[in-house]
């Protein structure tokens, strides 16, 4: 058996990328070949993580610049394309993972050995457990305008509310299912499903790229399945987290975007203005809101 490519994007991922690159081994029986596509990080982690000696092949590809996270993703599957074709790797699945991802031991074979009970799965998701032992909702719906709205406006201070619950959709974890879309901080993904929606929408720079592929695959006729007997753990935002003006901007024009796309034509267009009209009084919001607490933080 041929072994699975692993896609992953790196920023500046510092000691990441070790513990990333170091779980791959216990995760699959069938072995790997590691594609990290860096996005100009100045930390020397990508660079140190290449030249080191490992017991599978790990390879550095330079993007050029910060060209996004899903434009990275399908440079890094272009760039297996003639060891796809030579029978080099894996020629029915991939996996694309964040570099701050810890993969539990099997966790890609029980992704694959999912995929393989459901010829129509176009992606399969493991459950990501956060710090505390408790699970991240990964496999969400699709967000609606109404839905996508509420939880924008009153997520932060309602975590109960009736829009964010049924967004998140966090009541069952414990079972496999399927779900609207699924976090692409780790996904296994079927070659022929990811090429007949053309990848990621180079479009989305950060953010919202998931689920944009997720509602595009189940339009396309694909599944997206969620189980909980592959796991990970995911140090979450770690580079986020330190540029809120970045972060927080290109979340609100990823959002924006979504709706847009599913909100076209002259009839939608008030919709879309007062959409966006929101969506950049709601940025400007959480941009000083967060520089207020980092701020706090490091007093």
């Amino acid at each position: 058996m041929a072994p699975i490519a692993i896609i992953t994007v790196t920023f500046s991922p510092g000691k990441h990328l070790w513990d990333f690159v170091n779980s791959v081994p216990a995760a699959t029986t069938q072995g790997a070949h590691v594609v990290m596509v860096d996005n100009g990080s100045t930390d020397g982690a990508p660079e140190a993580v290449a030249a080191a000696e490992h017991s599978m092949p790990v390879e550095l590809v330079n993007s050029g610049g910060n060209i996004g996270y899903g434009a990275a993703m399908n440079l890094g599957a272009r760039h297996l394309r003639e060891l796809r074709e030579a029978g080099e790797i894996d020629d029915e699945f991939f996996v694309i993972s964040n570099p701050d991802v810890v993969f539990g031991p099997g966790c890609v074979d029980a992704m694959v050995e999912v995929a393989g009970r459901n010829p129509r799965a176009g992606a399969v998701g493991p459950v990501i457990k956060e710090a505390d032992g408790s699970a991240y909702p990964s496999a969400r719906e699709i967000p609606g305008l109404l839905s996508g709205i509420g939880h924008a406006l009153l997520g932060p201070i309602w975590p109960g509310n009736p829009w964010t619950v049924r967004y998140m959709n966090q009541s069952d974890m414990r079972r496999e299912r399927l779900a609207g879309w699924l976090s692409g901080s780790c996904l296994l993904l079927r070659w022929d499903a990811f090429a007949s929606v053309d990848g990621f929408d180079e479009r989305y720079f950060m953010y919202m790229e998931d689920v944009d592929l997720g509602d595009r695959l189940a339009k396309a006729g694909w599944t997206n399945v969620f189980t909980p007997s592959a796991e990970i753990a995911h140090a979450q935002g770690h580079s986020a987290s330190k540029h809120p003006e970045i972060s927080l901007n290109a979340h609100h024009q990823s959002a924006y975007r979504f709706q847009a796309d599913r909100l076209r034509g002259p009839l939608y267009a008030p919709v879309r203005w007062v959409l966006k009209a929101g969506l950049t009084v709601r940025c400007t919001v959480a941009i000083w809101w967060a520089k207020r607490e980092l701020a706090r933080e490091s007093a």
